[in-house]
C-alpha cells in the first residue's frame, strides 16, 4: 500500500512513524523534513500545493492520503485529492472551516447545545456588540481573529484598554490580514486546558488518548504563546472519564450531525480543545488534524492497525469502539531555537545520539538532512518523547532522550509533564 503523508513537522514524522510500525506500506512524504527522509521518500511538493499533490497521487498511484497541516486542509488539499479518486484523511475545505473559521467553530457549538465561552462577534462595520460585551467584562476577554493565523490571532486580555487595541488589532490595522476582518471575542475561562482527539467517519468517533500539552514558551507557563513546547498523557489530577464522556457525548457526537446537517460532513481526526471549569466541561477550540506535540506523544502508545483505521475513517465505514492502545503513559518535550516563536536563527548544524531504549523516541520537525548532514530548518527543531508505565517513568525517557539532542542556541522547557495548576484560556 503506497501512503502520501503531506506536511513537514513533528505530527507527520509520528504519522510516519506509527503507520510504518503498523503495516509494511511504502511511505511518501510532502514535503517531508530530516527525520522523515530515514523511513519515507521526501518529496519537495508544498503541503499547502493542492494541484501538486493531486497530481502526485495520479503519478505515483497513492492509495490514501493522509493530511497533517491546518493550511493544507485550508487549501483544499482532500477535495483535490477525491477530484482524482483518491481517499484521503482529512476534511474537506467546507468541513475544515470547524478550524479556519472561528465564527463557524462558534455556530457549529452553539447549534448542537455544546457548552462553551459566552461570545459575541464583530466586523469592520459592526462592532457595538463586541466593544459591549469588551466593557460588560471589563476587559478580561479573549480576542480572537476569525481566520487562520498562525498562531498569533488569539489575545488574552485584562482591561478594557488592552481589548480593544486587541479589537483595533484586528479590524483596523489588518494586523493578521484575511483572517482578522471578522472577530470572535469571549468571556475568559478558567480552569484545566485537556486535548481530545477523535478519529471521525462522518456519523460515528473513535477516541483517542487525551493529552495535555503546553503552550507558552518558558518554565510555569510564562512568555509568549508558541505551537507548543511539549505534551503528555494521560492528563493528571482530574477526572478523566467523567471529562472524556462529556467531551464525547456532548460535544463530539452533537457537533458531527450538526456538521451533516450543513453539508459540511466531518471525517478525519477532529481534535477537541477543552476547559476543565468548575462549571463543567466547555469547548474551547476545535481543530481539523492531529495536534502537534500532542501527536508525538499519542501515536507511540497507541496498538491498533492506524493504516485501516485511517482508511476506513476517509471511507466512511469505520467499526464502533476506541482506538487500542498500549495503556501506558508518555511525555513529549520539544527542542526549539533560542529565538522561537519569533524568527528564527537556522542553518545551524544539528547532532542527535539516537535513544537506545526502545520506549524513547526522536520526532524531528525543523531538520534538513542533506548528504548526510542534518541542520536546523525550522524554530520547533525535534520532539524527544518517552513512553512508561507512569507519567513519571515516560518523562524521565523523554529528557534521556533530549540529553541527546545538540544544536547552537538549543532551549526547552523543564517542567513538560508535571501537572499545571488552574490556567486561564489562551
Amino acid at each position: 500500500m503506497r501512503i502520501l503523508i503531506v506536511g513537514s513537522g513533528g505530527r507527520e514524522h509520528a504519522l510516519a512513524w506509527a503507520l510504518a510500525q503498523a503495516r509494511d506500506v511504502e511511505l511518501i512524504c510532502a514535503p517531508g523534513n530530516g527525520g522523515t527522509a530515514t523511513i519515507a521518500e521526501n518529496v519537495a511538493i508544498a503541503a499547502d500545493d493542492a494541484q501538486a499533490i493531486a497530481d502526485l497521487c495520479t503519478s505515483r498511484d497513492i492509495n490514501l492520503v493522509i493530511v497533517g497541516p491546518d493550511a493544507a486542509l485550508a487549501a483544499g488539499v482532500v477535495d483535490a485529492c477525491s477530484r482524482v479518486g483518491v481517499n484521503a484523511f482529512g476534511p474537506t475545505k467546507s468541513a475544515a472551516r470547524i478550524e479556519t473559521s472561528k465564527y463557524f467553530a462558534k455556530q457549529i457549538m452553539r447549534d448542537a447545545a455544546a457548552e462553551t465561552a459566552e461570545w459575541v462577534t464583530g466586523t469592520v462595520d459592526d462592532r457595538y456588540d463586541a466593544l459591549d460585551f469588551i466593557k460588560e467584562r471589563n476587559g478580561n476577554v479573549v480576542v480572537k481573529a476569525d481566520g487562520l493565523a498562525q498562531g498569533k490571532g488569539v489575545m488574552l486580555c485584562s482591561s478594557v484598554a488592552e481589548a480593544e487595541a486587541a479589537l483595533a488589532a484586528c479590524l483596523d490595522e489588518d494586523r493578521f490580514g484575511v483572517a482578522g476582518q471578522r472577530v470572535v471575542v469571549e468571556e475568559t475561562l478558567v480552569g484545566r486546558e485537556v486535548s481530545v482527539f477523535a478519529i471521525c467517519d462522518g456519523i460515528s468517533a473513535k477516541i483517542l488518548p487525551p493529552a495535555c500539552d503546553y503552550k507558552r514558551a518558558f518554565e510555569g507557563d510564562t512568555g509568549p504563546n508558541t505551537g507548543g513546547m511539549g505534551a503528555y498523557t494521560p492528563p493528571l489530577d482530574m477526572d478523566l472519564n467523567e471529562v472524556m464522556a462529556r467531551a464525547e457525548d456532548d460535544i463530539i457526537g452533537p457537533c458531527l450531525e450538526v456538521m451533516r446537517r450543513r453539508n459540511a460532513t466531518f471525517r478525519g481526526c477532529l481534535y477537541v480543545g477543552v476547559m476543565v471549569t468548575t462549571d463543567g466541561v466547555k469547548v474551547l477550540e476545535f481543530n481539523a488534524r492531529f495536534g502537534d506535540p500532542e501527536a508525538q506523544a499519542i501515536m507511540p502508545i497507541l496498538n491498533d492497525d492506524l493504516v485501516t483505521l485511517f482508511e476506513d475513517a476517509a471511507l466512511g465505514r469505520q467499526s464502533p469502539g476506541n482506538v487500542l492502545t498500549t495503556g501506558q503513559a508518555s511525555v513529549t518535550v520539544v527542542a526549539t531555537t533560542a529565538e522561537y516563536p519569533s524568527e528564527s536563527r537556522l542553518g545551524m548544524p544539528l547532532q542527535i545520539t539516537e535513544p537506545q531504549d526502545p520506549d524513547s523516541f526522536i520526532f524531528h520537525a525543523g531538520t534538513t538532512l542533506d548528504g548526510g548532514a542534518l541542520s536546523v530548518s525550522g524554530g520547533r527543531v525535534l520532539s524527544a518523547t518517552g513512553r512508561g508505565d507512569t507519567v513519571d517513568a515516560a518523562r524521565r525517557r523523554a529528557y534521556d532522550a533530549v540529553a541527546g539532542i545538540s544544536f547552537d542556541g538549543m532551549r526547552f522547557r523543564s517542567d513538560i509533564g508535571l501537572a499545571m495548576t488552574v490556567v486561564r484560556q489562551v
